[in-house]
């Protein structure tokens, strides 16, 4: 299986290109190559550039009942063989095959906004401005746009973006993580199944070269990412100075803040649902749980409680939690809890050296759950993006809301409370794009935009809802005048009185 190399997709069909570099993609259920995927040069990415531009008249021009044709015949193919794409997750991820499915439900949800999304992109009018004269606007597309996505969300995170780009008559050329890249190409073929020609959707799959290519393409014209914070801050940086629209989401470090008077079970539950789903590998996932004593004891014994029931091991066998994505990932995350130690916070539950159901060469690292993690320590101050929840324990509502408004990071957060006073201060103070109200993790529906503040987010827009209309489209207005008919000419339109 290891000899498989998977190819681009351009054009409508597999692209090896000119590069001969490879990467290999692993099952990390099993810690094995399962196949290698090609890493694109700069002319291959200017090929799958090339392909875009071509279809890009034919498919700008488009109408929007042809267009829509093709997203609800997608959204068909798509919601009817969502297993088969689940299970390339499960395969290339490691996430358990529940997890899976939601992450394409998710996704989901934005080819459905798409497919209703002419109405939203209408112009405005205005009649008569001067006598005569009328002013009206239009939004047109923004030509060839760039995806880059992360290895966490294969299939969600470029459909929070091409369905829309597309819809609205735009081409796309995506370039997925190299970790997990067989879904990319499985919903390209999908796409081009449910009617969608040629060279509209081209997937290129690369490392910094590819990237880069894209970045600094006179045709491409705009770039949206969805990364850590430093690669987000430098593709922002290099695409706008390369004259591009950029929005590049970041990393994050979300906190959960519970009040005294909070349901302690809701808030436990919540603690391990929105803390290790997805093996922690998530931007909107709790990673510090903020307890207002006096609760944090007890809670933290309902937490450990409801870890120990949790099952780890390979995706397939109806686990509760997968593997990381790399060994070296793994080890790296793993490393933080020699620091918690070393820093003097309390290490309850250790995920290393854990009993799982799958293969012992598999990327495992399990549920854990460090207390008292000091504010200083890079346990708290890091964006550790696994399986480690950190408890810290605050004074007062006052206390951990400057925590949370002083950190550098502005994605999501949540209040946990039964005082609706104190949920709408807070959804009022705190500074980050996403709060949940007992959601531990807001994740805005299809129609309202994603994204966060500070760090989390580089460029004016967020993703999908009714950003995505602004950002893939221009606006042109147009000022016009006509003669009248009573200037001259032969006129059989019906009488009018003067």
């Amino acid at each position: 299986m290891a000899d498989e190399i998977l190819d681009h997709w351009v054009s409508g069909a597999a692209f090896a290109g000119e590069s001969t570099r490879t990467a290999p993609v692993y099952d990390p259920a099993r810690g094995v190559v399962q196949r290698e995927v090609r890493l694109a040069s700069t002319a291959d990415v200017d090929a799958a550039v090339q392909a875009a531009r071509t279809a890009l008249a034919g498919w700008g021009g488009a109408s929007w009942a042809k267009r829509q044709q093709v997203l609800f015949a997608f959204r068909e193919i798509l919601n009817a063989r969502k297993d088969e794409l689940g299970a390339i997750l499960t395969s290339e991820h490691g996430k358990v095959s529940s997890d899976a499915l939601g992450e394409i439900a998710r996704g989901l949800e934005v080819v459905e906004f798409a497919c209703g999304i002419a109405h939203l992109a209408k112009g405005e009018h205005s009649e008569n401005v001067s006598t005569g004269v009328d002013v009206y606007s239009v939004q047109e597309p923004l030509g060839v746009v760039g995806i880059i996505s992360p290895f966490n969300f294969p299939a969600m995170v470029p459909m929070w973006f091409f369905p829309i780009a597309i819809a609205l008559g735009n081409t796309v050329v995506l370039k997925p993580s190299e970790k997990d890249p067989s879904a990319a190409i499985w919903l390209a073929k999908a796409f081009q199944e449910a009617g969608l020609p040629d060279g509209v959707f081209n997937v290129v799959h690369g490392d910094k070269e590819s990237v880069d290519a894209i970045l600094d393409h006179p045709d491409v014209a705009s770039v949206s990412f969805v990364g850590s914070t430093p690669i987000a801050k430098y593709v922002y940086e290099r695409g706008t100075a390369a004259g591009k629209r950029v929005q590049a989401l970041g990393g994050a470090k979300n906190h959960m803040l519970v009040l005294p008077d909070a349901d302690l079970d809701l808030v436990a539950d919540s603690a391990v649902n929105a803390g290790f789903g997805s093996a922690g590998e998530r931007c909107m996932a709790i990673s510090v749980v903020v307890a207002v004593e006096p609760v944090a004891d007890e809670l933290v014994a309902k937490i450990s409680e409801r870890m120990g029931g949790l099952r780890v091991g390979d995706g397939t066998r109806g686990c509760d939690m997968g593997p990381l994505i790399t060994r070296e990932h793994r080890d790296k995350v793993a490393g933080y809890l020699d620091v918690a130690v070393e820093d003097g916070a309390d290490l309850v539950v250790d995920g290393r050296g854990i009993e799982v159901d799958g293969e012992a060469d598999g990327f495992w690292l399990g549920p854990t759950l460090v207390d008292k993690v000091p504010t200083s320590s890079k346990v708290y101050t890091d964006e550790i993006f696994g399986p480690v929840l950190s408890v810290v324990r605050v004074a007062s509502y006052e206390e951990g809301l400057a925590l949370i408004n002083g950190g550098r990071y502005g994605n999501g957060t949540a209040i946990f409370t039964n005082d609706g006073g104190a949920a709408r201060r807070f959804q009022r103070e705190v500074q980050v794009g996403m709060v949940g109200i007992n959601v531990p993790i807001p994740v805005p529906v299809g129609y309202f935009s994603f994204g966060g503040w500070k760090d989390s987010l580089f460029g004016d827009t967020k993703a999908y809802g009714p950003d995505a209309i602004r950002f893939f489209t221009r606006q042109k207005a147009v000022t016009a005048r006509w003669l009248d008919p009573s200037h001259g000419g032969i006129n059989l339109g019906f009488p009018q009185n003067g």
